[in-house]
């Protein structure tokens, strides 16, 4: 049996004028797509320019009001019968009595296009400047404060109500200051009338934070950054430290909350304190700052980030 099978057809490739037909529009559907994948990469990186400037911008905010909202707290010392200083000290300078002197003074600063202190590297003209002095809520000698803490000068507040010590009326002998721990031997309140007697007080570390714009992070880099001098010992000496913290930061203003008749409420607003007596009567601080992206993006956007911190050591000294 034999059956008929219907002729093959030729077989038979693309024509030129096909098989270009095809080329473009492949090359065209490649196109869209690269088109599509590059305004989308742009958008992205938009979007992580602007989240970086946000949390760059509310970290700084978020550090400094930190900081502020420890202003004047020296553990059990109540500096207020420290006399105001003459001048307004010098928060640069590096020996024990100069840290006691500028201790009444637990916030200072120091206005755009004024002489900026002396340890400050590369700071941008036309930023403000902020000094804060506190002590560390933690106790020395506790492993989770001593494990982050750089060595610096220590604090020690009397609790002894001995004749050489809180009863002596005298101020100097209410607390202890100093970078060497061998002088720190105020006591707790289990002392007795013999000095020397008695568990000693707790010591804490000492800090004085000076807050600056920078125009580098690292030399040359061009990168506007928020850094932090803090005095702190090395090789036994009393040295500025200089630690970045925030990069993009690229501008800072600061305000200063005057309490002018010492009720305790803030009366008025300055960026220029300037004497040691409005320095000490300063209850709050408003900080604003300018954040900008980091990347050298020719389109460069700043966000604007402020706060109002309110004191709470020197204004609940000030309050009945």
């Amino acid at each position: 049996m034999h059956r008929n099978f219907p002729p093959r057809a030729a077989a038979r490739g693309f024509t030129l004028p096909e098989l270009l037909v095809a080329v473009a529009i492949g090359l065209l559907i490649l196109a869209g797509m690269t088109t599509l994948f590059v305004r989308n990469s742009h958008a992205q990186q938009a979007v992580e320019r602007a989240n970086r400037q946000i949390e760059n911008g509310r970290y700084a905010i978020d550090v400094m009001s930190v900081d502020l909202r420890n202003a004047g707290y020296y553990g059990e010392y109540d500096p207020t019968e420290l006399p105001t200083p003459p001048g307004v000290p010098d928060p640069c300078a590096l020996t024990v009595g100069a840290l006691k002197a500028a201790l009444p003074l637990h916030v200072q600063g120091y206005d755009a296009g004024a002489a900026m202190p002396g340890c400050l590297t590369d700071q941008k003209s036309g930023t403000d400047v902020l000094v804060v002095r506190h002590t560390r809520a933690c106790v020395k000698g506790d492993p989770n404060c001593d494990a982050s803490d750089p060595a610096g000068p220590l604090f020690q507040a009397s609790l002894c109500n001995n004749p050489s010590e809180l009863g002596s009326g005298n101020a100097a002998d209410h607390y202890a200051l100093d970078t060497d721990p061998s002088t720190l031997t105020r006591h707790s309140r289990d002392c007795t009338q013999t000095a020397g007697s008695g568990s000693l007080a707790p010591v804490r570390r000492f800090l004085t934070h000076i807050y600056f714009v920078a125009n580098n992070d690292n030399s040359g880099d061009g990168i506007p950054t928020l850094k932090r001098v803090e005095l702190r010992l090395v090789n036994g000496n009393l040295t500025p430290v200089t630690v970045p913290l925030v990069e993009g930061i690229d501008t800072l203003q600061l305000e200063y909350g005057m309490d002018t008749n010492g009720d305790g409420v803030v009366d008025t607003y300055s960026a220029t304190p300037d004497s040691a007596d409005n320095w000490r009567s300063v209850l709050s601080v408003r900080v604003a700052l300018l954040a900008k992206n980091t990347d050298g993006a020719a389109n460069v956007k700043r966000q604007p980030f402020q706060t109002m911190v309110l004191m709470a050591n020197p204004t609940g000294r000030k309050l009945p």
